[in-house]
């Protein structure tokens, strides 16, 4: 019944998510129209009433809800595309830049050879003035100040590449552009000489840069020499070459740090990510601090460092996890590869500050191992408690040597041996203290987003824990079923009602206090009540919904176990071993004899049954301890299962009925 109410709840709310989302997208239909006019819709609702106003404004608020959260999913799937395309866009401007440099000395070669050609068709016009022919000489004879300057200013900048003096050239560079502009402006060099100038500095430019980009790629080059030649070569103008070779040198770098870091099946995982995580993100923080400082925060460079980052990022995740999480995720070693994973992140997290949140993606790289890790772990805690509840003798005791039993610490610090301190047997102390370890480390777990796997990979394990003590009651009606979990582990049996009763008591000290106790660890806002062991902790538990209704699941389990054990032992009352019943109409027939024959005492079935409840009453008196309401609860369910199964005895019924003439 549960189930399917669960069902259609589910159904129903799914359901009503589909219809407010239809009713959402409806509502934007009214907006996306051409013809809709802003001012008319605003005059159409002035007439609402104090409710449709509410109404309205709650209905606006859902659009805005949508459309932020329909941007932020463009946003993100389109991303990747954003960045990819304006790389693209940049390197096209620096391509079209290129080309339109190169169209320029075509066309004024091009002038140059057309004007060259016209003054060499008239110099036998020319020479028949003998004036005229004085005078080109004279021109000839005395170039300007300009033109030396321009036939020297070759040789000078071959001189400035070849000493490496790279400031100096730039600056003569930028010097023969401003003349270039010049000449241009009052035609004071021949076009052959312009021409002749454009083409020198075009060639001794990518010269130069050639030059710095080979200097930029050397391992030696680093820091403010590194710096100076990429703020060179975007002076001349090829800021994404530059800008490329900046992360190639950092990358090459840290690449050639990392050839003395050698991991090695006896190396210590924690050391072996601490080490790599300083190598890789201070190189990454490096190339971030000189980005910024060359290139400032334009769009196409921070896309391009964000991209470059992220990639040296999944290149660092996937080293950590061949060589230090794979062993712990295999050997369930979760408190190792939460240890790795921590380091990790608090070096990523570094980066937060230049604008680099990276820690997104060691999360989603991270996850896979540390969920194997976690899988592990608590298969072993399943195979370890099933193995001591084989040899298990259901004999309540004490923790040995005041072991805690929970996150808080133990009743041995404030001078009491037994206050706060539980009975279990040894396979439930086992489990316990197993969960209890399990638990410490929990970082990870809350930064991954792992806690609801958590706590349903935990309830799985109690629950077949759970099943492991069904098997326990000898004559189960359940020993036929196939429990999830147990397969064919062999349990000792519980052969005494102390016993039995003592298995009540492990799942329910477990289920009601001990693990939701220690479940509170995944939630971050009580980490600073975790020291105060004063603080009962059902105050506490019923503070966060999904560990309220995790709570509920274990105490379900319980339930199943104590409905087991109560109908186990009603049926005992009830029939023989050969599965005859007890009861016969025989002995209530000769109560409507004659009054003096009447015994007025409880039929010995039901004789039975108080015997029974006083005994169990007893023994549950010394077993829950401060905890009376499970005993007073497990005797209410025994009398009620014990009544429900003589409502099912018709046989019993009809031959009453038939004695009585009914």
């Amino acid at each position: 019944m549960a189930t399917a109410k669960t069902g259609r709840s589910t159904r129903a709310t799914a359901g009503a998510a589909k219809e407010n989302g239809t009713k959402i997208e409806e509502g934007l239909n009214v907006f996306k129209s051409d013809k809709f006019d802003a001012d008319g819709y605003v005059q159409s609702k002035c007439s609402l009433n104090d409710k449709e106003i509410r109404q309205l404004c709650s209905y606006l608020l859902d659009l805005k809800r949508a459309s932020a959260e329909e941007m932020r999913k463009s946003v993100y799937a389109n991303y990747s595309a954003f960045i990819r395309t304006s790389k693209e866009i940049s390197d096209l401007e620096g391509e079209l830049s290129s080309i339109r440099n190169l169209l320029s000395t075509q066309a004024t070669l091009i002038h140059g050879l057309a004007e060259g050609v016209h003054i060499d068709s008239l110099s036998p016009k020319a020479s028949e003035g003998p004036t005229a022919n004085g005078l080109l000489d004279i021109e000839d004879s005395e170039p300007s100040d300009l033109e030396k300057w321009s036939a020297e200013f070759p040789d000078l900048l071959d001189v400035l590449l070849a000493e490496k003096r790279v400031d100096e050239a730039l600056a003569a560079l930028d010097e023969g552009e401003r003349a270039v502009a010049e000449a241009k402006e009052t035609k004071s060099l021949s076009s052959l000489a312009l021409t002749s100038l454009e083409t020198t500095i075009i060639e001794r430019k990518q010269k130069l840069a050639d030059q710095l980009a080979e200097a930029a790629c050397q391992p030696s080059t680093r820091g403010a020499e590194l710096r100076a030649s990429i703020l060179a070569l975007k002076k001349l103008g090829d800021g994404p070459r530059a800008h490329t070779l900046l992360l190639n040198a950092h990358f090459q770098r840290y690449q050639y740090n990392m050839l003395s870091l050698r991991p090695s099946s006896t190396s210590y995982g924690g050391a072996y990510t601490a080490a790599l995580s300083q190598l890789v993100f201070s190189a990454i923080a490096q190339a971030a601090s000189d980005s910024l400082a060359i290139f400032g925060k334009e769009p196409a460079y921070t896309s391009e460092l964000v991209m470059w980052a992220t990639k040296q990022t999944e290149a660092f995740a996937h080293l950590v996890k061949r060589h230090a999480l794979a062993s712990s995720a295999a050997a369930g070693g979760l408190r190792a590869a939460a240890e790795c994973v921590q380091i990790a992140l608090g070096h990523c997290s570094l980066l937060e500050a230049r604008g680099l949140a990276l820690c997104p993606v060691l999360l989603k790289l991270f996850r896979p191992s540390v969920e194997q890790a976690l899988d592990a772990n608590l298969k072993r805690i399943e195979e370890s408690t099933a193995a001591l509840a084989a040899a298990d003798d259901w004999v309540l005791t004490y923790p040995l040597g005041g072991t805690r039993q929970s996150g808080w610490p133990s009743s041995a610090s404030v001078g009491n041996t037994t206050a706060f301190q539980h009975k279990l047997t040894s396979s439930a102390h086992r489990f316990n203290s197993m969960v209890q370890e399990f638990f410490e480390d929990v970082g990870p777990l809350l930064s991954m987003q792992l806690g609801g796997q958590t706590l349903e990979g935990l309830f799985q394990v109690f629950n077949s824990y759970v099943n492991m003590l069904i098997k326990a009651l000898p004559g189960s009606m359940d020993e036929d079923a196939n429990f999830e979990g147990t397969g064919n582990k062999i349990v000792r049996m519980a052969e005494t009602e102390a016993q039995q009763i003592a298995l009540l008591a492990n799942a329910s000290l477990l289920a009601d206090e001990l693990l939701p106790r220690a479940a509170m660890k995944l939630s971050p806002n009580q980490a600073s009540y975790k020291d105060d062991h004063r603080r009962r902790t059902s105050d506490r538990q019923n503070r966060h919904p999904e560990q309220r209704e995790w709570k509920r699941r274990l105490m379900s389990s319980f339930e199943r176990l104590k409905n087991t054990f109560c109908q186990q032992h009603a049926l005992d009352l009830i029939f023989t071993e050969e599965g005859d019943s007890h009861l016969t109409a025989e002995m209530y027939i000769n109560m409507y004899g004659t009054a003096d024959e009447v015994e007025w005492f409880p039929s010995l079935i039901f004789q039975e049954l108080f015997a029974k409840l006083n005994r169990m009453a007893s023994l549950a008196a010394d077993m829950f301890v401060g905890r009376e309401r499970f005993a007073t609860l497990l005797l209410m369910r025994l009398t009620e299962t014990f009544i429900i199964w003589l409502q099912k005895i018709k046989a019993f019924g009809m031959i009453l009925r038939m004695d009585r003439g009914l």
